[in-house]
């Protein structure tokens, strides 16, 4: 990712406008640190697979040890882009393209690494536009566990709202 400003919001009620973007801004989130009774909950929830619910059965599967759904990671990442990200009128996901390049497990703790590529104001909604966003959900180590790389519907300043509020 580059090294520009990060994205920081400019209005009094500090929520970030298409106005407000450009390519090569930057956000890091929060953090969540995962537990394997977590996983599991997940897993049997949503994802019941073996490698994900057991441990002994998850150390002779692919992962060689339990790891998270991948579908968990992304909702962790979705949940700390919500508390992290102030986009007015909320992260509205509009396609995109997820990879795991590596497993998420047990006491990992996630953090979001967000980079602005592309803003790109519509032609036929004068009120929002769309951004293309790229995430990288990394653990403790740096490694990164999940590429986002997705379109987010965000709306422009209403008029007669300026950026100091």
């Amino acid at each position: 990712m580059s090294e520009t400003a990060p994205f920081t919001p400019t209005t009094a009620t500090a929520k970030l406008y298409l106005d407000d973007l450009q390519p090569g801004q930057r956000h890091v989130t929060g953090s969540h640190t995962l537990n394997a009774d977590e996983i599991k909950a997940f897993a049997a929830q949503f994802d019941p697979q073996p490698f994900h619910l057991d441990e002994e059965a998850a150390g002779r599967s692919f992962f060689g040890g339990l790891a998270a759904s991948g579908w968990h990671t992304a909702a962790i990442t979705m949940r700390l882009m919500v508390d992290g990200l102030p986009i007015a009128g909320g992260v509205i996901g509009a396609g995109g393209e997820i990879t795991w390049p590596a497993p998420t497990r047990p006491g990992d703790t996630l953090q979001v690494h967000c980079e602005i590529l592309e803003v790109r104001p519509s032609r036929s909604r004068p009120d929002r536009g769309m951004i293309t966003m790229r995430s990288e959900t990394r653990n403790q180590r740096g490694e990164v566990l999940q590429l986002l790389t997705t379109k987010v519907v965000v709306f422009r300043r209403p008029p007669g709202e300026n950026a100091e509020g």
